[in-house]
């Protein structure tokens, strides 16, 4: 099962949950139960206008939030930071918050609610708790400890050589550790942006990125991925169809979706990738060369 489609900025709009404790917010789904039937993932966009605001509220799901533009404030358990673009927030369940955008321009984020937001006929997940969003805050800083459920991304963080040299002590970032390293193989790198470390326990997301003729054969996954491309083009090609991604494309695989990548343009690739639920600690993977490899060394024996 998959599914693909673009972002439009005329398919964003408001949503009931939101209309009386909001101003200025809305949203487009891109991934979810009604759009590729998914489970576990619920991907969209959402655009708070320049002076907007979301009211405190609480879910009963994970949201994963990572900034594409403008300098929104989000109001976390109390504690207020200004993002800017690439910076990332894990919202846990139950967690209170609110959104605010004092700015100049439009604020927009890419979101992952895990499991999916529920339709107006099920039970609500969404409850709102007194007190409006806040109206200023201070940049957010990811070397304060207390920025637990933050993580700021940036393009260097994708260089190689650049990652390889050793860091000054006096430098500004957080400290290096594995948890700030950048996983790199055949012309791939990946670099973690919200999992466990910051409190997830039900998906993930993460940047990714792809040097020129770079080919990922076709393989599944016992899990449910997500992609939003945001640089470059892609093929994306699921369950045998080809399709060719740029900016603002969004792909989708399901469980058991036989998927591959290919970059064709002669130009890097990014996207950023969801997760959920989480991979199991082996077989994450199930390429399909791998087991016709397998079958051409069962094949003796089998005529035997």
């Amino acid at each position: 099962m998959h599914h693909v489609t673009v972002f439009d900025s005329s398919k964003l709009q408001v949503d009931p949950v939101y209309a009386r404790c909001s101003e200025g917010y809305t949203r487009a789904s891109h991934i979810g139960p009604a759009h590729g039937g998914a489970l576990h993932t619920g991907m969209g966009t959402c655009e708070l206008a320049p002076g907007g605001r979301l009211d405190r509220h609480v879910h009963s799901f994970e949201e994963l939030v990572y900034v594409l533009a403008g300098t929104p404030i989000i109001e976390l358990d109390g504690e207020a930071r200004q993002l800017a673009p690439g910076s990332c927030a894990f919202i846990g369940v139950g967690a209170t918050h609110a959104w605010a955008n004092p700015g100049g321009e439009s604020a927009r984020w890419l979101d992952l609610q895990t499991p999916p937001a529920r339709p107006p006929e099920l039970p609500a997940d969404t409850f709102f708790v007194s007190g409006a969003a806040p109206e200023t805050a201070a940049p957010l800083d990811v070397r304060d400890p207390r920025s637990r459920r933050f993580f700021q991304w940036h393009a260097q963080q994708m260089e190689l050589e650049a990652v390889r040299e050793t860091a000054p002590v006096d430098a500004p970032e957080i400290s290096a550790s594995m948890s700030s390293a950048l996983l790199a193989y055949s012309g791939i790198a990946i670099k973690m942006l919200i999992d466990h470390r910051h409190g997830a326990h039900l998906g993930n997301l993460f940047m990714v990125e792809y040097q020129p003729e770079v080919v990922l054969h076709p393989h599944d996954h016992p899990i449910e991925e997500a992609f939003y491309i945001v640089e470059g083009e892609i093929v994306y090609i699921g369950d045998g169809q080809e399709y060719v991604m740029g900016p603002g494309g969004v792909a989708y695989a399901g469980v058991g979706c036989i998927h591959a990548f290919e970059n064709r343009s002669g130009k890097r690739v990014r996207w950023i990738e969801s997760r959920a639920p989480l991979p199991p600690l082996h077989h994450e993977y199930r390429f399909d060369r791998d087991w016709a490899y397998l079958a051409t060394r069962l094949a003796p024996a089998a005529e035997r």
